[in-house]
């Protein structure tokens, strides 16, 4: 349905969703492989979770916050969930107006949520280097939690104002988005009016959320590399690094595929549309997928953990 120039923000009841660019009539192939990596992030996130409740060794303050970066990694991906099914597995590509203003609130709000996970795992890794004899005793269960609050709380405030703007602005155009799932700035780009203010908005949050939350991760390893070079011992350097691995890589895989996306939408216009949509399915579901992975492989009472659990299965058989 696309709507003529005439047609005023009141009857524009729904959005149109895209699949595959250019080829529609190959959506359904892209059903099985993503139904794979949604049930692959249930099965590592539900898999990290269960054994951090179950194992007390486990119950610190790093754990606490990769219990909550797995949560969040989880409502990331159902917060895309309902579109990617109904497009690639239905062939239903058409949201409803509010439907898609909720479906972006949620996604933007879970895409900060989780760059102030990462922030807090960084002080996390941060204090534990820099005053291990106080670990224990500066991150407690009460300040985990406070911890948790303000960041789900942030992002509520900053990404809260989104549907609203979205709301006041009147569409007269084509109502075909550019992926598979409701995005501000895809959104926006359809209006009849003027989006300075939604513009200026959308920037000022990525400043101060995730450009912030970079600069901030950034200069908490700069002081943990300063810390760990003064320890004397090279074997105790190593393991100090050890530590942070699996937290670098969860950075990387939340800034790298957001800093190609961003890139892409500013610089790469000349490139073919099923590109940019590659880049943003990628942006919102490698790092759900790949987390658990990484903390799996990298994190030694965790891989020790799944190993004893999948021993004890074998046994039993």
């Amino acid at each position: 349905m696309v709507l003529n120039s005439n047609t005023s923000h009141a009857n524009h009841h729904s959005f149109i969703l895209t699949g595959i660019p250019g080829m529609p009539d190959k959506n359904a192939w892209m059903a099985f492989p993503l139904g794979f990596l949604y049930t692959l992030t249930l099965l590592g996130n539900g898999t990290i979770l269960a054994i951090i409740k179950v194992d007390e060794s486990l119950h610190k303050p790093m754990y606490y916050f990769l219990s909550i970066l797995a949560v969040t990694d989880v409502s990331l991906s159902m917060s895309t969930l309902p579109s990617m099914l109904s497009i690639f597995w239905f062939n239903a590509p058409e949201i409803p107006f509010d439907a898609c203003i909720t479906q972006m609130f949620f996604i933007h709000g879970f895409g900060v949520v989780e760059s102030g996970v990462l922030v807090s795992m960084a002080f996390d890794r941060f204090v534990a280097i820099r005053e291990p004899l106080r670990y224990a005793s500066i991150l407690t269960h009460d300040i985990i939690g406070k911890i948790g609050i303000a960041i789900l709380t942030r992002a509520v405030c900053v990404v809260l104002p989104v549907p609203f703007l979205i709301k006041r602005l009147p569409f007269c155009r084509s109502n075909i988005l550019s992926h598979s799932y409701c995005l501000h700035q895809d959104a926006m780009r359809l209006a009849c009016a003027s989006t300075r203010i939604n513009s200026l908005y959308g920037l000022i949050i990525v400043i101060f959320t995730l450009g912030l939350d970079a600069l901030i991760i950034l200069f908490s390893y700069m002081f943990i590399l300063k810390t760990v070079l003064g320890i004397a011992s090279r074997t105790e350097r190593i393991n100090a690094l050890n530590t942070c691995l699996s937290h670098i890589c969860a950075v990387l895989l939340f800034y790298v595929p957001l800093i190609g996306v961003t890139m892409i939408h500013r610089f790469g216009k000349h490139l073919a549309r099923v590109v940019h949509t590659l880049m943003a399915n990628l942006y919102l579901l490698l790092p759900p997928v790949l987390n658990p992975i990484v903390y799996s492989v990298k994190t030694k009472q965790i891989r020790r953990r799944i190993l004893h659990m999948f021993q004890r299965r074998k046994d039993r058989a």
